[in-house]
């Protein structure tokens, strides 16, 4: 294979993270605008994520203590290093959101209502972004563990063949943290908004905003349930138990409610599946 050969461009692992809060009028998820001019997916509407770095490899005596690496490669179905993972959605979450999960020295969620902390943590931001500062000497600095235990893995996407850059993404599930306001990066991201799944796929089918199908299977999978508590409690019997489905050419999960089962409707929620 040659350099010009499609199927020689390298797939990097990488990891994104929807993060969910309870509305009035029903469950939001966060998404995101990518810049217009990113090479990938430029302007389209997304989760935060992205690749993982080598530095989100946290050994022995990082600020993760919450998941072995060994469970949570278990999880991915991977040999080692599946912690990383956890780590990187994050990772990108605060760089691209500002959104950070973690927890204080006292076991409570971070939050950031203090103006003197808010901007001690933007500094912080700044400086990981930058390449000045990593997500471990940030914990070190303010005494906080990563949030690895608040993260529920939920599918698994490839990109195919042909753009100049792939990914073997895994997607987390979250509850928003409360007290700190994401606020978009204005280098990779130049949006941020909170819309309930069937907003966003309405949206989307206007062509008001432009989504790759991994997020619009996602917004699929989420638009049936009721709260975040329900959104979450799936998420975590899905990983207890597996219930596998071999399907035009992949794999998917079912989750607990799918329509596909309990209501016999068309609506399939894809977990492996070709990023596009």
């Amino acid at each position: 294979m040659t350099a010009a050969d499609p199927a020689a461009v390298q797939v990097r692992p990488a990891a994104t993270v929807m993060l969910v809060r309870d509305a009035p009028s029903g469950p939001e998820v966060m998404m995101v605008r990518r810049h217009p001019a990113n090479v990938f997916v430029g302007g389209a509407h997304v989760f935060p994520g992205g690749a993982v770095d080598p530095a989100d490899r946290i050994g022995p005596g990082g600020p993760v203590d919450r998941l072995p690496d060994l469970e949570a490669s278990v999880r991915l179905g991977v040999e080692g290093g599946g912690l990383a993972y956890w780590v990187a959605a994050i990772r990108e979450c605060f760089e691209e959101v500002g959104v950070l999960l973690a927890y204080d020295d006292d076991g409570t969620m971070l939050r950031l209502d203090d103006p003197v902390r808010r901007g001690r943590f933007a500094e912080h931001r700044a400086a990981l972004d930058a390449g000045r500062r990593t997500l471990t000497e940030i914990c070190t600095a303010e005494g906080l563990s990563l949030a690895v235990d608040a993260l529920h893995y939920f599918s698994h996407w490839v990109t195919p063949v042909g753009p100049p850059r792939r990914y073997d993404t895994r997607f987390f599930l979250a509850r928003a943290p409360e007290g700190q306001d994401a606020r978009h990066d204005d280098r990779e991201t130049v949006d941020v908004t909170w819309l309930r799944p069937a907003d966003a796929l309405e949206l989307a089918a206007a062509g008001r905003i432009d989504v790759i199908q991994p997020t619009a299977r996602t917004l699929e999978a989420l638009v049936r349930f009721d709260d975040v508590d329900e959104m979450l409690g799936a998420a975590t019997a899905t990983a207890a138990a597996p219930d596998l489905v071999h399907e035009d050419g992949g794999v998917r999960i079912r989750l607990p409610g799918d329509p596909d089962l309990d209501r016999g409707l068309d609506a399939p929620t894809p977990t492996h599946g070709d990023l596009a």
